[in-house]
């Protein structure tokens, strides 16, 4: 199974080569391709998922060169849950994108979302933090391309903000590396797990600041209270369909840094010790309050949807913040579901633009087909305000019962900031599909396809909730191996015994 843990970044990358190189202006044959390519990497997902489910984390070594001198990537069971969520999500999102013709909206479409599964496929499962830093560039250039697909005045501004804002975060992710390997010698993960509690106490300083640093790079990545400006224009301008993958980008930094937190900084550790949750509570708690009233103000359905992303964003952070195994699970779960449920509102934005003369939630107007795409924003708002039946429910009150202890302040907070966003999406609801305007409604060819789509993502929600007790378990055996780490050190072959 060791050579298969590659093929999720090989994959991707052998086919957008194709794509350029021999299907360049043919446009059937790269969706053709895309979509067997997206298939595969599912098949494969799934394989590596259940390798992980009934075995030890294994490694990767490129070229057989041994850790920590080459690069490595390293499946357990956390890698393996991402990529899985990454190739479930991207088969809904290339078959909307071919069903509602965006992909048709301009160039390369096809191979930038190749591209972009191979970077968001390798920060999941590569083990060095050098490599780390790699992925997340390669996945910002093809998000970039991805994100100003169609051209637009508006959207190629949005762009240039949301690539200036990451470089920023890229120049500090260099910063800390190099802190960090000069502190150590050593950027291999497992390696930097093994050497740490061993730093002399002259380096605790150096290291302190290289963690911090770190951790603000993922703070930029996950959009956290005040780093995540780059987010709301982001999603709002960018192209639904692309806007729905990105549900999943901002869960690399929540990857990140729940696998930093477990693994090279534990709390255990005594010269970073408490830091990042110290920092990590307050800054999940704004992210939640100002993406909860950000959906309440929002002039747009997708500035709404971006809010509402960047609420879910506080609720995976406000778990990971409490840096337990039962935590952490509650945090994996909610991460989940609320990758599925930003996807689906972004979709159905886009729905809803192709049967609405506009959509500002100040100004009604007239909607054409409002039942398919009606029960779709319906399920959709259940989802992100974290109601019944849904899977956010079970969710929340997870990531409430870990948080008993400080019930007072944690609890008012989740609540207050859900029952928000049910006003904001009830609001919006009611401006979309009870209030006729006066403008003609657009007319819009039936996308049977870019429907079923969206329909894929609400079944996933729904399989979440009713596998919530397995699911659960599963996660919850995940958060345990993280938080005993010398397995994943020992498929590195580093001499640490599991």
């Amino acid at each position: 199974m060791s050579h298969w843990i590659i093929a999720p970044v090989v994959l991707p990358a052998v086919a957008a080569a194709l794509m350029v190189l021999a299907l360049r202006g043919t446009l059937a044959l790269q969706r053709v391709l895309s979509l067997a390519a997206i298939l595969a990497l599912n098949a494969i997902a799934l394989a590596l998922l259940h390798a992980t489910t009934t075995g030890a984390p294994q490694a990767y070594f490129l070229g057989d060169w041994p850790a920590p001198f080459g690069i490595v990537l390293v499946l357990d069971r956390l890698s393996a849950l991402m990529v899985a969520l990454l190739a479930a999500l991207a088969l809904p999102v290339a078959l909307y994108a071919i069903g509602s013709g965006w992909d048709a909206k301009g160039a390369h479409f096809h191979p930038l979302l190749m591209f972009l599964l191979m970077g968001i496929g390798g920060a999941f499962l590569t083990g060095d933090a050098f490599n780390l830093f790699v992925f997340f560039e390669v996945l910002l250039i093809a998000s970039y391309g991805l994100m100003i697909h169609g051209g637009g005045e508006a959207r190629t501004r949005a762009g240039l903000h949301y690539v200036a804002f990451n470089l920023l975060g890229s120049a500090l992710f260099l910063f800390a590396l190099g802190l960090l390997y000069a502190t150590t010698g050593t950027l291999n993960m497992a390696d930097l797990a093994v050497k740490l509690p061993d730093l002399p106490e002259g380096d605790a300083a150096l290291l302190r600041t290289a963690a911090v640093m770190l951790f603000l790079v993922f703070a930029i990545k996950g959009a956290l209270v005040p780093l995540h400006f780059w987010l709301p224009s982001t999603y709002a301008n960018a192209p639904g369909v692309t806007a729905a993958l990105f549900a999943i980008m901002t869960k690399v930094g929540a990857y990140a840094t729940l696998r930093f937190a477990s693994l090279v900084f534990p709390p255990d550790l005594p010269a970073t010790g408490l830091i990042l949750p110290t920092f990590l509570l307050p800054a999940a708690l704004l992210t939640l309050g100002l993406g909860a009233i950000g959906t309440l103000g929002a002039a747009t359905l997708p500035r709404l949807a971006a809010f509402a992303g960047i609420a879910s964003m506080g609720t995976v952070f406000l778990a990971l913040a409490q840096m337990s195994p039962v935590a952490n699970a509650a945090a994996l779960f909610y991460l989940v579901h609320s990758t599925l449920a930003t996807a689906l509102i972004f979709l159905v934005a886009d729905l809803l633009s192709r049967r609405r003369a506009h959509l500002r939630l100040d100004t009604p107007a007239n909607i054409t087909q409002p039942g398919p795409t009606g029960a779709l924003y319906f399920a959709a708002a259940i989802a992100l305000a974290g109601l019944p039946p849904l899977s956010g429910f079970p969710g929340k009150l997870m990531i409430l019962d870990v948080w008993r202890d400080q019930a007072a302040v944690i609890w008012p907070a989740v609540l207050v900031s859900s029952f928000l966003m049910l006003l904001g999406l009830s609001r919006a609801g009611s401006c979309l599909f009870w209030k006729p305007g006066s403008d003609p409604a657009p007319t819009a060819p039936h996308e049977p396809l870019a429907l079923a789509a969206a329909f894929a993502l609400l079944a996933g929600l729904a399989a979440l909730t009713v596998f919530a007790g397995p699911v659960t378990d599963w996660l919850t055996a995940t958060a345990d191996a993280l938080s005993d780490p010398a397995a994943y050190i020992a498929a590195n072959r580093l001499g640490v015994a599991p």
